[in-house]
């Protein structure tokens, strides 16, 4: 059984069965400001720890049964999502816009003072003009949250997400860019965060704040600057560069 001190943060992490959600993850679970980690998903994690304590719930198009997992906690990692052409475009939509929308909802009703880590991703477009899908609905997703009332909103836009450990990459493109990961890196070393790193930034904004105002968008170039204010080796973007 695990007993965390007064001072010690609750944390929901959402889809650590994918890459940044098990970065997400592993780091909270090592950090001594975290004294529970809630992971809720689809499936099951496999693994134990005296700070897990895991939900394993299907139906995200409704979430009322999370209400009481989702009582008293302090912040929450949303890395739920897919990739584009993974499934249709109805359940693409359902998946990045309802399922967001769902668990915001029961979150904020549950624990109204609790911060959220979103993932969304670069050229995500809150304007709906977008002729890509994956845009308008991570944009839709976005001002959903925007408009929910969470008092404390961080919205992470990835560009290329590097995955540290391998992987059997989802298709070609990103293959490809694994590939010149190292050319690119040089070359646009803004358009590019590693996994781990992103997953870090995520947990620690809602964790301890890191000095950024209640409710901001990182863009790529941002998440790196928040990784160099924690780490000054790493992160640190290349002036000058795209």
């Amino acid at each position: 059984m695990n007993v965390r001190t007064i001072d010690q943060k609750r944390l929901v992490i959402v889809g650590a069965t994918g890459m940044v959600g098990g970065y997400a993850l592993r780091y909270a679970l090592d950090q001594p400001a975290v004294g529970r980690v809630t992971s809720i998903g689809r499936r099951e994690l496999g693994i134990s720890h005296p700070k897990l304590h895991e939900v394993v719930h299907q139906d995200f198009a409704d979430c009322s049964a999370l209400a009481p997992a989702l009582s008293d906690q302090d912040a929450a990692v949303f890395c739920m999502g897919t990739y584009t052409g993974a499934v249709p475009d109805a359940q693409l939509r359902a998946i990045t816009v309802d399922y967001t929308i769902e668990f915001a909802r029961v979150l904020r009703s549950s624990s109204p003072d609790a911060a959220f880590s979103f993932l969304s991703g670069s050229g995500a477009d809150p304007t709906g003009r977008s002729r890509m899908a994956f845009a308008r609905y991570k944009g839709e997703a976005e001002n959903a949250l925007h408009a929910s009332g969470l008092p404390r909103l961080y919205v992470f836009r990835p560009a290329y997400i590097y995955p540290v450990e391998p992987r059997r990459e989802p298709n070609f493109s990103y293959r490809f860019l694994r590939a010149i990961y190292p050319v690119f890196l040089a070359l646009f070393p803004n358009q590019v965060i590693r996994a781990d790193d992103l997953a870090r930034a995520m947990v620690d904004v809602v964790v301890s704040g890191m000095g950024v105002a209640p409710s901001m968008v990182f863009e790529n170039r941002d998440i790196r600057a928040l990784i160099q204010s924690l780490d000054p080796q790493r992160g640190a973007p290349t002036k000058g560069r795209k």
